[in-house]
């Protein structure tokens, strides 16, 4: 029997709750309800050969509270005259919140919408467009509101997050809530204080003007004439990206690695230094102009997401040479093969040839599923034949 039955008809109630059509109606003032339910009813065959069961149905949504039937008049050739539902209306807000259970919750919205209409009403809209989302952060609007209140009065401030002066508020809390924060920033704050080439969580700070801490760079001079504080043979350096751009050190030759102990155990080379790289993070690096005029060298883990780093790092220096990311490096190593978890499958445009055909055959499983030669892994005598190879090739 595929007639509508009460839960059918609670399940269209609910699904506007789940589209957040209800609470939005709440936002906006304007009237949902009374709304018709799509009802699907018996045919004049059902009526005419399975009266009871249609006489039960009936029943069924007759005794729905909170929910009008109409009636229409139906004929029986034996039992004459019958009235048959023909519509199903929710009249009221109240009645669709009564068949869900859902009062108090409405309640709690109304509550931001009146107290988001007294302080910001420019964030009305928001709520109307987010309206679960807002019923998600109802024990955290109010401060939300003091943040963005603060941020309005005091554009482009400059201050780092902990200086933002803020009862009951402090930087962790804004910073959980970067995302919606910036949702209703956006919408209250003139465009013109607004950094729109900054996006996303990370660079929350930079787009409404506030100061993040700076970006750091590690690194290691591997040659000892070279040696950044004379005297001192082991120099683990770290300095912000500012002061690594204009650091421009004498030498002609920086790797970049992924691996820590592979950082720390580089061993020493002529007119070289080490970078401890950030992943999927060259931004930093990108500031040190000095660099393109360094022969530069990626090492990464053989695997989609090692090429992938160097795919992006080639998207600020061209000029990057990968290192033992080859297909020579990958065999050689074959005992010390692992397992990549997930694997980057999109296209690598930067890539060169010898590279590319080796990222195909990763992505594709043509070697081995999944498979990933970890840069640790590689045997130090062979990391060290490779770099005296380029030390004779320059």
């Amino acid at each position: 029997m595929s007639w509508t039955k009460p839960a059918g008809l609670r399940s269209q109630v609910k699904k506007l709750w789940e589209r957040g059509d209800i609470l939005a109606s709440l936002a906006t003032d304007e009237p949902l309800f009374p709304r018709r339910l799509l009802l699907k009813c018996p045919t004049s065959a059902d009526m005419a050969d399975r009266f009871d069961e249609v006489r039960a149905w009936i029943g069924e949504l007759r005794a729905m509270p909170r929910c009008r039937v109409e009636m229409r008049e139906f004929r029986h050739r034996l039992f004459g005259a019958n009235a048959v539902p023909h519509e199903a209306w929710i009249d009221s807000v109240e009645d669709a919140l009564a068949i869900m259970g859902k009062q108090r919750e409405a309640a709690r919205f109304e509550a931001l919408v009146e107290t988001t209409r007294q302080r910001r009403p420019a964030l009305l809209g928001w709520l109307a467009k987010r309206p679960l989302r807002a019923l998600e952060l109802a024990d955290e609007w109010s401060r939300l509101l003091e943040i963005v209140a603060w941020l309005a009065r005091h554009p482009r401030s400059g201050l780092y997050l902990r200086q933002i002066d803020i009862p009951g508020v402090h930087s962790k809390f804004i910073e959980a809530h970067r995302g919606v924060l910036a949702e209703l920033l956006d919408i209250v704050l003139p465009p013109e204080t607004v950094d729109a080439s900054a996006s996303g969580a990370s660079q929350f700070a930079r787009r409404y003007g506030l100061r993040d801490k700076p970006l750091r760079v590690r690194f290691r001079v591997l040659d000892p004439a070279h040696a950044l504080l004379p005297g001192v043979r082991e120099q683990d350096i770290t300095l912000d990206a500012t002061s690594f751009a204009r650091l421009n050190p004498k030498v002609s030759r920086v790797f970049i690695t992924e691996n820590e102990i592979n950082f720390l155990a580089f061993p020493e080379m002529t007119d070289s230094l080490v970078v401890f790289g950030a992943g999927y993070g060259f931004d930093v690096l990108a500031q040190a102009a000095w660099l393109a005029r360094c022969r530069v060298h990626y090492w990464g883990d053989i695997d989609t997401h090692g090429f992938a780093i160097l795919d992006q790092l080639r998207a600020h220096f061209d000029h990057v040479e990968s290192f033992l990311m080859d297909r020579a490096t990958l065999l050689a190593f074959d005992a010390q093969w692992g397992e990549e978890e997930k694997q980057t499958l999109r296209d690598l445009p930067r890539l060169n040839q010898e590279e590319k055909a080796l990222y195909d055959d990763l992505r594709d499983n043509r070697i081995r599923r999944n498979l990933r030669l970890e840069q640790e892994r590689i045997g130090y005598g062979w990391v060290e034949a490779a770099l005296s190879a380029l030390a004779k090739a320059r």
